[in-house]
């Protein structure tokens, strides 16, 4: 019984007081978790949550000797009633449920540990290993685990302490890890100080008190209420995806752009990295230069001005945002405070104003439209009254207030909990905001009219009569003042006011909060408040979400100017960019230009964020997994469609300058392809729309006219044939499937294999080749193409044409190795492939007799940053690459053997890179001049402008028209478009070469085939010269069977017995006279396409076989010996 328990989880010391061994540990209210830490107590309200692990006592009916730390059960309950018992413990898991932090004590995972290699469930399994410094706990491999593989010495060495063992279990010995060096933590922000506070600011800007009463004299209450209550939709929507975003993994620093980078990819998000950084930065100057401005009308109304109007601007602009570089730099700590300071002083300027709503006018106020609270101008301010305005253009004034609701997500790396904060400090961020906004406009409608003349009447009253005033004409000047009075109908009359004209009211006065507040400077000191505060929060937000973009490397040349500062990694390189940026925009002065073009750049970011959010629900990927679940991928839809909307309507030509710009730097990024993999829902879309398109190619029936040939290379290692891949690729590429297979005869290769799989994928990418490939494990060559013939491809995306290199050295290498490549041929055509086999004098296989460089130099050179690392490993480290059948196929002499490495495959790729892209692997390393100019020129063979020349096709057997589909669509390739080509035929009876030719150029014109010329040979039965004869028979030296010294054929199957000779003389002569023709004809031909010889089974031995091929190919240009599978891939049918 006690072994059977050696498995299970001890999670807490067990206590000495006694407890039912049955009871249910759970406890649902907060008053009741005192069993958690403090910090799983403050994260108790989130939606994943652990309410109470705790620990039963031993069981009582266990044998006493066994060790009582083997005995415990513990339970984890959330309130379900469902509770499944077993031997080991009690568990109730409910949807709900999750662990955020580490609740329970690991002092008896000791014993634990000690029965078992797996590691138990941990937050450092799950990290990423660029996320963080400090030395991470790792579980152990799958070789490990299955294989009994004990880690080497490095892998040992690089290893934590057994996980979760504390201090105290490990001997009193510290690990020491890089964070037990780091500096101490930065300062993080709760959601009240982090998002809330920063989200009001940003929203409740200047528009509150200079711009609100002319939204409601226009719009009037009703659709000013719209106006708001719209403009809080949008912004709600975009909350609502941005939760969802930021509650699907951990959100680190860059805000928007990190949301957007992560879900859409590094094209959108490094274009809204830049465009959102550049955005804040002008918005620094824009709110600075309003700030100065009022401070210019003080002066100004002081008769103060320092030089003039503009330069003020100017120089108070330098002044304020200098002391905001210097508030910002000193961190964010300070900089919440101020936050905190402007946000006193901006709520102090609310209530004046409604407070002052509440106070009876005098006079003068009435005199300017503000009447106090009337029932009649309520009704009177309630519709709208357009003047040289519309909804949508009032409304495109009002909504850049709305805009500020990023900037709690601008600093998520500031924060303590993103994932709460965000969500709960933004949306509780709009709807104050909207009540606020919705209130002060109903209380301007109720209180003060859309027109007023501001004049003011002075009447002669009794001064000796109290009460009633009595107004009369005297000119009596004892016992009579003038008294001031206004009636409603004379504020209205405008032409009693200044010029003719009423420059007072909700349509004209742009002051009047400030006139109604008990205290009109309390409504000054909240402008300047709402300008310093917005203007703060774009100088710490640009150059974080700059710096996130910067870390990132997906524009070169920025990664420098990411470093960061202090505790809190403050990015003062990016502070002083934003700066100067600020100062260059308030030199200018004038922004009512650019103003729009911001508001737009902030409305693209919500647009892609709610786009962002649709896009992942809609991939369905199943890392989409957000814990805010008030969302719809629908609305999020409808959101990114309002924002685009909201563009057009506030400046069209900026809404256009604007996706001309995303639109460049996300055709940069994509050009550049940045090396990054963030698991975006653009990669998920790739996987569901490939899944969802080979599942509908099934239902699609095959026609002769859309036939693809489907090529089933025999590559080995792709880079190891670079001619071989090249020419294959020539006539599938960005049409046809081509998969290049490796078969490695070695069953100990897995690791290997699957490394050389990442590394062969990258040279095809960089050598621009668009197909897969597929390395398998076989116990010979045979079985392994057999395997890929049966298994390959999915669907109708599978190969119907098998192409391999001819095995120059069949006669040298051991005859197991001929017959596996002889059957490999009958396999194809049994399997109903086409084949084809492919010559060059060169051959395939790269061998540049390259020295490995002394690893000093690589030592003292490593990789850079994010590059592959297969170029520093040393060679002692790399098992010998296994051989493979198909692997010599150089023509002779023989190069010396030497031991295959990793540098090998490493230089093939690197010469590739000299030729493409450089930068991938160090040029110290890999140089031409390690290469021989052959080697070189056999690399690129098809993979460069061919010569002028012919593509020569002996199409001598109809094979379905495979022979002739090929080499047209070799010669559409760019490389090969200077070649045209020559079609040969045998003829069948001497007087009817003539019309059998017209026949053939019919047949090829309606097939819509061009070809140069047409030729039909007379004489392929001709009896071939007696020399060529005895060439043949020299290679067949050595594979005919002697039957005197008793050879069998099932011993020597590859044999050729003297029997076969002579039933096969005729085909044998043709063969060789084949060449006669070749050599005649075609010798100066670019390529050689001729038809495969077809191998009777039962008749024909591979030796005999490897001969005939032989001699059709030797000596000649690259030649494609090549046969359908007898089905028509031609027609001339529309």
């Amino acid at each position: 019984m006690a072994d059977s328990r050696s498995e299970g989880i001890a999670l807490e010391a067990p206590k000495h007081e006694k407890r039912p061994r049955d009871s249910i540990l759970v406890q649902e209210s907060k008053d009741e978790l005192t069993d958690l830490p403090s910090e799983a107590k403050r994260n108790s309200s989130s939606r994943f949550k652990v309410h109470r692990v705790s620990i039963a006592e031993p069981c009582e009916d266990e044998d006493d000797s066994a060790p009582p730390q083997q005995h415990y059960r513990y339970s984890i309950d959330s309130g379900s009633e469902r509770i499944l018992d077993s031997p080991h413990g009690t568990f109730s898991f409910s949807p709900s449920d999750t662990y955020r932090t580490h609740s329970y004590d690991t002092s008896n995972l000791k014993t634990f540990g000690g029965n078992t290699h797996e590691a138990i469930p941990h937050l450092d399994h799950y990290r990423n290993l660029l996320s963080t410094t400090a030395a991470l706990k790792s579980r152990p491999t799958l070789q490990e685990l299955h294989e009994g593989k004990l880690p080497t010495d490095d892998e040992q060495k690089n290893k934590v302490a057994a996980p979760l063992l504390p201090d105290e279990e490990r001997g009193g010995k510290e690990v020491t890890t890089a964070s037990s060096s780091a500096p101490q933590a930065a300062t993080k922000f709760g959601w009240i100080k982090g998002v809330l506070v920063r989200c009001l600011l940003n929203i409740w800007g200047v528009m509150l008190f200079l711009r609100l009463s002319w939204v409601v004299g226009q719009a009037g209450i009703g659709l000013s209420t719209v106006v708001i209550l719209l403009a809080a939709v949008v912004t709600t929507i975009t909350t609502l995806s941005m939760s969802a975003i930021c509650t699907n993994g951990e959100v680190k620093g860059g805000g928007a752009y990190y949301l957007i980078s992560r879900s859409l990819g590094p094209e959108f998000g490094g274009a809204i990295g830049i465009v959102f950084s550049i955005a804040n930065a002008v918005a620094i100057a824009m709110y600075v230069v309003g700030f100065a401005e009022t401070v210019r009308d003080l002066l100004k109304a002081n008769n103060a001005l320092l030089i003039d109007e503009v330069n003020d601007i100017r120089i108070i602009g330098v002044i304020t945002i200098t002391l905001l570089l210097g508030i910002a730099i000193i961190g964010m700590e300070w900089e919440a405070r101020a936050q905190l300071i402007l946000l006193g002083i901006l709520l102090i300027s609310m209530s004046a104003y409604i407070i002052g709503t509440f106070i009876a006018p005098n006079n003068d106020n009435f005199s300017k439209g503000y009447t106090g609270y009337r029932v009649d101008v309520f009704k009177e301010n309630f519709l709208p009254d357009f003047r040289n305005e519309e909804f949508f253009s009032v409304f495109s004034i009002f909504f850049p207030a709305a805009t500020g609701i990023l900037a709690g997500a601008n600093i998520s790396g500031d924060l303590k909990d993103a994932q709460v904060s965000i969500p709960k400090g933004t949306l509780l961020a709009i709807a104050i905001s909207s009540v606020v906004y919705i209130l002060c406009a109903w209380s301007l409608g109720a209180c003060i009219v859309r027109d007023a003349s501001g004049a003011i009447f002075y009447a002669a009253v009794n001064a000796t009569i109290d009460g009633d005033m009595t107004l009369y004409n005297s000119t009596a000047e004892d016992g009579i003042k003038k008294v001031p009075f206004v009636t409603m109908s004379l504020m209205r009359n405008c032409t009693l006011g200044e010029d003719g004209a009423c420059k007072y009211g909700l349509q004209h006065d742009f002051q009047v909060m400030e006139r109604i507040a008990i205290f009109g400077p309390l409504v000054t000191a909240g402008i300047f408040s709402a300008t310093l505060s917005s203007a703060l929060a774009s100088l710490v937000s640009a150059p974080k979400v700059f710096q996130a973009v910067c870390k990132d490397r997906i524009f070169p040349g920025i990664h420098v100017l990411a470093k960061g500062a202090g505790k809190g990694d403050n990015p003062r390189r990016l502070y002083f960019l934003a700066y100067f940026i600020g100062i260059a925009f308030i030199c200018i002065g004038e922004l009512n230009a650019i103003a729009p073009i911001i508001s737009n750049f902030f409305l693209m970011s919500y647009a892609l964020i709610n786009y962002s959010c649709f896009d992942a629900s809609l991939a369905n990927s199943p890392g989409w997994r957000p814990a805010f679940q008030f969302y719809s991928m629908w609305v999020s839809l409808l959101g990114a469609i309002l924002c685009i909307a909201v563009m057009f309507i506030i400046k069209w030509w900026t809404a256009l300058l604007t996706f001309a710009v995303i639109a460049s730097l996300y055709i940069y990024v994509h050009h550049r392809k940045p090396d990054v993999n963030w698991g975006s829902s653009t990669q998920a879309h790739v996987y569901k729309s490939a899944l969802q398109s080979t599942l509908k190619l099934i239902a699609v029936e095959d026609h002769i006219k859309n036939f693809r040939p489907q090529v089933l290379l025999l590559s080995g290692l792709p880079s190891s044939r670079p001619a071989l891949v090249d020419f294959a690729s020539s006539f599938t590429r960005n049409s046809s499937l081509m998969m290049c297979c490796n078969v490695i005869v070695d069953p100990n290769v897995d690791s290997l294999k699957v490394q050389r799989t990442k590394e062969e994928y990258s040279w095809l990418q960089r050598r621009k080749i668009k197909c897969f490939y597929a390395p398998i494990v076989a116990p010979d060559f045979r079985l392994g193409v057999q395997a890929f013939m049966q298994t390959c491809g999915i669907g109708k995306l599978r190969p119907n044409t098998m192409v391999i290199g001819f095995k120059n050295r069949w006669r040298q290498g051991e005859p197991k190795e001929v017959e596996d490549y002889f059957n490999t041929i009958h396999d194809g055509f049994d399997m109903q492939f086409g084949v084809g086999i492919l010559r060059v004098k060169e051959g395939f296989q790269c061998d540049p007799n390259f020295v490995d460089p002394p690893r000093k130099e690589i030592e003292e050179e490593p990789p850079e940053e994010g590059l592959p690392i297969t170029i520093c490993l040393e060679n002692d480290l790399i098992e010998p690459a296994p051989q493979r059948y198909d692997d010599d196929d150089i023509e002779e002499p023989k190069t010396p053997e030497r031991r295959p490495s990793i540098f090998d495959s490493t230089l093939l790729q690197g010469m590739d890179d000299i030729i493409a892209t450089p930068d991938v692997i160090h040029e110290s390393i890999v140089k031409p001049d390690n290469f021989s100019e052959e080697t070189l020129k056999m690399m690129n063979r098809f993979n460069e402008k061919q010569k002028k020349g012919t593509i020569d096709v002996w199409w001598l057997f109809d094979d379905g028209g495979l022979t002739l589909l090929i080499p047209y669509l070799i010669s559409l390739e760019s490389n090969w478009n200077k070649n045209k080509l020559r079609v040969f035929t045998a003829g069948t009876k001497k007087g009817e070469l003539d019309r059998e030719q017209r026949q053939l150029a019919t047949l090829l014109s309606k097939f819509r085939i061009e070809c140069k010329d047409m030729t039909v040979i007379p004489d392929v039965g001709k009896i071939p010269r007696r020399e060529k004869r005895q060439e043949f028979d020299s290679l067949l030296e050595g594979f005919i069977l002697d039957e005197e010294k008793g050879e069998t054929k099932e011993k020597y199957p590859w044999k050729t017995t003297r029997d076969q000779l002579k039933l096969l003389k005729d085909k044998t002569n043709r063969h060789i006279r084949l060449r006669e023709l070749l050599l005649q004809h075609s010798s100066e031909a670019s390529l050689i396409v001729m038809t495969l010889p077809m191998p009777r089974k039962g008749t024909c031995s591979s030796g005999l076989y490897m001969a005939w091929i032989d001699t059709l190919t030797r000596d000649l240009p690259p030649i494609l010996l090549l046969r359908g599978n007898q089905k028509s891939v031609l027609t001339f049918y529309s």
